[in-house]
């Protein structure tokens, strides 16, 4: 975004860039702080917004870029705050990438979709055992919790209690005659 910018106004893009994600003294009432999840992305949404207005006029390629990746952007918002720190950037998942290849080089080819998908599944939980401790990741019981809620509802979106039907037209010959 910053090569779309003219360089005197490089610093200040930057920081109001920084400014938007600033989690530090975000609250939503009553001096309760934002959770992770759709409440914080919406407000993080709306500050891309306000930024989109500031710069837009000035810099609409710049901003174009912003609004363009803005899902991607906010992602690790809706993970456990402890976390985003470590997840809103892809090096970490780069290394397990990485990782995945150096081990694919040694054994030259696959002999089929079933080994492929073990040889990737040991490299993933091996990196996740890593990931709770040495990597920089706190694992708290509500962070967990906050994990477990994604999981579920990405892997069973809750379904709805009353499903809606559309009413039957009401068919009697009485109303047919009517």
């Amino acid at each position: 975004m910053l090569s779309k910018v003219s360089a005197g106004d490089q610093a200040t893009i930057k920081a109001a860039f920084w400014d938007i994600f600033d989690l530090s003294g975000l609250q939503e009432g009553d001096d309760k702080e934002i959770e992770p999840g759709q409440g914080l992305v919406t407000c993080i949404q709306a500050r891309i917004d306000a930024f989109a207005d500031t710069w837009g006029g000035r810099y609409p390629a710049a901003v174009k870029s912003l609004l363009t990746d803005r899902a991607a952007l906010t992602t690790y918002l809706r993970f456990p705050v402890e976390h985003h720190k470590r997840i809103r950037h892809s090096n970490f998942i780069e290394r397990t990438f990485g990782e995945t290849r150096r081990r694919v080089k040694v054994i030259g080819r696959l002999p089929g979709e079933t080994s492929c998908v073990s040889l990737v599944w040991a490299v993933l939980d091996r990196a996740s055992r890593g990931w709770r401790g040495w990597r920089g990741f706190t694992m708290t019981s509500k962070g967990l919790r906050t994990l477990q809620d994604l999981r579920r509802a990405l892997l069973a979106p809750p379904s709805r209690i009353h499903p809606t039907t559309t009413p039957a037209t009401d068919s009697t010959p009485e109303t047919a005659a009517a």
